[in-house]
Parts: structure tokens; C-alpha cells; sequence
């Protein structure tokens, strides 16, 4: 498998991240979670995504279930952590009300996701929402505070706008501080507007890697959300349908239709490759709920989507 440049880090991960946030929800037990977790490094993948906050949303939590879970999974299987590229991220609202980007509360907030990872560092500690109370600068300081003291190794930026992403990256450079060598946008075949207008670009011209979540829209890329009936077929259902179940949408799905038998794989899969083929991206982030759903998925890094065929998906999915 061919590895591919985190940005400007030095680090290469695999071109498919996973994604993290179903270990305490919809994966709810460690003994449901590590066999997933197992799958993906044997199958030669190493970027695993998760965030403190996961996962506040499902009743009784109070965020960092998920950390949890695979801090259990490296305590249980030692020679785990050094084949893992690790992100978490901090600054989303936790159970307990801590949130922001403000140096004394990441510089706590790590310590708690640490404990959980069962870890003495992160790859990459991310900030999960721009937090436009605390300046720049602060989280910038905070996070050079943790790269001097081996805690963290780089650090990347979530759900930012080109301004506040371009912002923080001169300010990085002006006071000598740490700068994001990645960014978290939500991308996907459906959603594409806000990532290439502006953050692409951006990105591209700075060399910052780019890890999108929502890569599959909740779902609805692999194709089983195609009527109302459909939308009982999981907790994400109800989302799906208000946002996705349109013409746009099923005109996308008529295109994964199209091309997928072409490569023996479900619509969800040339989703996925299709995101690997843009120069821009660095490795989607998809989450499964079983190994057979991860050996499906893992599928898109050895496609190789044709002109016509990303042409056709262009087509389909332009607004």
C-alpha cells in the first residue's frame, strides 16, 4: 500500500483513516471495538481519528468513551501503538462542560485524553472547532508547550474557515509557533461547496494534508438510504433524509450505481476512491461497524477510478 504525505510533518499514513467516534455508540464494547481496531492495522491502514468529545450525544456519556476504548485496545495488544498514526482532538463540548481552545484548558484536556489512550503521546492533536474567544496565539502557545514536552507530535485543525485556518497558519509563522500541518473539513461526493471554493485552494497552496470527515454523508453514499422507508435503518437515518434524500442526491447514487460494478464494490467504496483520487486529500475518514463492513471499505485504495468514471461522478454531483 502506498503511503502518502501528512502534510508537511514527515509523517506518511495510509490513504484511508479510521474513523473513531462508533467505539462507545454504535460499536459500544471494547469486545465489539477490537476486532475492527485488529482488522485495520493487519490489513496495513494506521491512521485512526477519534476526539475527547466522543461520544457526548448518546445518553449517560460524558465524552471520552471512545479514547477509552482504544487506550484499552493498546493496553491489550502492546505492539499496537507504534504501528498507529493517532489523532484525537480537544475543544468540542464535553459532558462535563469543558470546551474551547484556551492554553490552561488544552493543556488539561490532553492529560485526560492521554490517561485514556493509555498513551505517552498523540501523532496528531487537533483542534476540533475554531474557538474565536481565545486568540490565536494561546492555542497556538499551548500546543508548542506539548510538542517541547514530547506529549504531542503535530497538530491539525478541524471544521475551520479558509480566513480563521489562513489566520492561524501566519500567526503560527509570524510568532515562531507551531503550525497546523492538517485540516478536518467535512467532504464527501455530496458535499463538496465548502471544502473546494476556498479551504482547497488554501491547502494546496500550504501543502497541508487534508483528512475529510463525513466521507461517505453519514451514510448515505454506500446506497442504502435511497426512499423514506430506508431511513429506519439507523441512528443517522433521520439526518440523511432531510439532507441527502433529494434529486441531487439519488442523481449521485444513479452514478456510484454506474461505476461500481465496474470494480466489484459497493457504491460507498468508489465514493471513497474518488476522494483518494483528488490531489488535495490526503486519506478520508470512514468508520465501520463490523470487520466485514472495514474489509469493504478498505477496498478504495486499490481502486483506480478512470477519467470517465471520476468525470461521470463530477457530472452527477455538480450543484
Amino acid at each position: 500500500m502506498q503511503k502518502r504525505p501528512l502534510g508537511n510533518s514527515g509523517l506518511a499514513v495510509s490513504p484511508l483513516a479510521l474513523g473513531a467516534n462508533v467505539f462507545g455508540w454504535t460499536v459500544p464494547t471494547p469486545q465489539a471495538s477490537f476486532p475492527i481496531l485488529d482488522a485495520f492495522v493487519d490489513l496495513g491502514f494506521d491512521l485512526i481519528d477519534t476526539a475527547d468529545m466522543y461520544s457526548t450525544w448518546v445518553s449517560g456519556n460524558q465524552g471520552g468513551e471512545s479514547e477509552t476504548i482504544i487506550g484499552q485496545w493498546f493496553a491489550a495488544n502492546p505492539g499496537k501503538r507504534g504501528k498507529v498514526v493517532l489523532a484525537t482532538k480537544v475543544g468540542m463540548p464535553m459532558g462535563h462542560g469543558g470546551k474551547g481552545l484556551s492554553k490552561d484548558y488544552i493543556l488539561r484536556a490532553v492529560e485526560d485524553s492521554l490517561r485514556r489512550l493509555q498513551t505517552d503521546y498523540i501523532d496528531l492533536y487537533q483542534s476540533h472547532k475554531d474557538d474565536p474567544d481565545t486568540p490565536l496565539a494561546e492555542t497556538l502557545e499551548a500546543y508548542q508547550t506539548l510538542i517541547e514536552q514530547g506529549k504531542v507530535r503535530h497538530i491539525g485543525a478541524s471544521n475551520y474557515t479558509a480566513q480563521r485556518l489562513g489566520e492561524a497558519l501566519e500567526t503560527g509563522r509570524l510568532n515562531r509557533l507551531p503550525e497546523y500541518i492538517s485540516l478536518q473539513p467535512e467532504y464527501n461526493l455530496y458535499d463538496r461547496a465548502g471544502f473546494e471554493a476556498e479551504l482547497e485552494p488554501l491547502c494546496l497552496k500550504h501543502g497541508i494534508g487534508v483528512i475529510p470527515y463525513f466521507a461517505l454523508a453519514a451514510g448515505f453514499l454506500t446506497g442504502k438510504y435511497r426512499s423514506e422507508a430506508d431511513l429506519h435503518k439507523s441512528a443517522r437515518g433521520g439526518g440523511v433524509g432531510k439532507k441527502y434524500l433529494n434529486p441531487r442526491g439519488l442523481r449521485i447514487l444513479d452514478a456510484l450505481d454506474a461505476v461500481a460494478p465496474a470494480h466489484g464494490v459497493n457504491p460507498g467504496v468508489i465514493a471513497l476512491a474518488w476522494l483518494m483520487a483528488r490531489s488535495s486529500i490526503t486519506a478520508p475518514i470512514a468508520s465501520a461497524t463490523s470487520v466485514a463492513q472495514l474489509q469493504e471499505i478498505a477496498k478504495a485504495a486499490d481502486i483506480a477510478l478512470t477519467p470517465e468514471q471520476v468525470l461521470l461522478l463530477d457530472t452527477a454531483s455538480a450543484y
